[in-house]
């Protein structure tokens, strides 16, 4: 079980709190299916299956965030409405106005609803209260807003911020491209973004290329900043780091695997063991990624 993307937020270092106030936070807010009428319902859901919105182990939080969503495309809606449509303005002898065909398209939409397929889509959240990490397992900061809208509804007052750190990603990215080093316990790999500031936004992508250092260069002296680098952190998980500081296609390497509980007599003790192993490494890659970017800084 490892978390694909990482949205990164700070909590207080430690943060006090418990599993079970955090479990009575969340039940008022716990998922309900979607009824006949509505088109979206959103809510926490058992990361386990247990009952428990909460999972917690080792001060280490899990929750899950679960959004079911209704499939009724809007030509649907507007070829039915059209029907309808027809069919009222042969009654009356004159065709429905702007009034009545948007009434007539609210009925199509609460008559089709029902029979609507839905979609199932589940979000994952960690929270390390010992290191002060909230981390949304979210591909784009819009999923991990709904996430976050919910997390804030849910816990009053929840003292989280933005992560803020002394040299942006950018800056940084384009500095250890243009000197061929990368920062101390990472190495970078085959896969970037460079990407101009002119009117134009040119852009150049490496994928699964080797970096020539000359190339390289050449395009940050033309205007280019680096958007996109993949890196590799202590040998352990590979990732790319993006401009806005999220990190996308997170991946355990091999020796991350070898070390995996191979004594795991179910599902569960696997889970269990995952978690741990999880949240150890991605905590200090991330305590390392932010000293690489200059150390966190305090927002005034």
């Amino acid at each position: 079980m490892w978390f694909k993307n990482l949205q990164i937020y700070r909590l207080p270092a430690p943060w006090a709190i418990t599993s079970e106030q955090l479990e009575a936070d969340l039940a008022p807010h716990a998922f309900q299916p979607c009824s006949s009428l509505d088109m979206q319902s959103q809510g926490w859901v058992s990361p386990r299956e247990n009952g428990e919105l909460v999972y917690s182990l080792n001060k280490q939080i899990l929750l899950l965030l679960g959004t079911e969503k209704k499939l009724l495309p809007t030509t649907v809606i507007n070829q039915v409405t059209k029907i309808k449509a027809a069919e009222i303005e042969e009654q009356q002898g004159f065709k429905p106005g702007r009034k009545q065909m948007k009434e007539l398209k609210e009925d199509v939409t609460d008559e089709l609803l029902p029979r609507a397929f839905s979609v199932w889509r589940q979000t994952w959240v960690w929270i390390d209260p010992v290191n002060g990490w909230l981390v949304v397992d979210a591909g784009s900061p819009a999923k991990a807003d709904e996430v976050l809208k919910l997390l804030i509804k849910s816990i009053e007052k929840l003292p989280m911020e933005a992560l803020h750190v002394a040299q942006s990603p950018v800056a940084a990215m384009t500095e250890w491209l243009l000197a061929d080093t990368a920062p101390s316990g990472f190495t970078v790999d085959q896969d970037t973004e460079l990407r101009s500031n002119s009117e134009g936004k040119a852009t150049v992508r490496y994928v699964r290329h080797t970096l020539e250092a000359e190339d390289v260069q050449r395009h940050i002296a033309s205007g280019k900043q680096c958007t996109r680098l993949a890196l590799t952190w202590a040998d352990k998980i590979s990732f790319v780091l993006t401009e806005s500081l999220t990190i996308k296609r997170v991946t355990p390497l091999d020796v991350i695997k070898e070390n995996a509980d191979t004594t795991a007599q179910n599902d569960e003790e696997r889970f269990d063991s995952d978690v741990m192993l999880m949240t150890g490494e991605l905590s200090r890659m991330l305590a390392d990624l932010v000293q690489a970017l200059g150390g966190e800084i305090e927002k005034k």
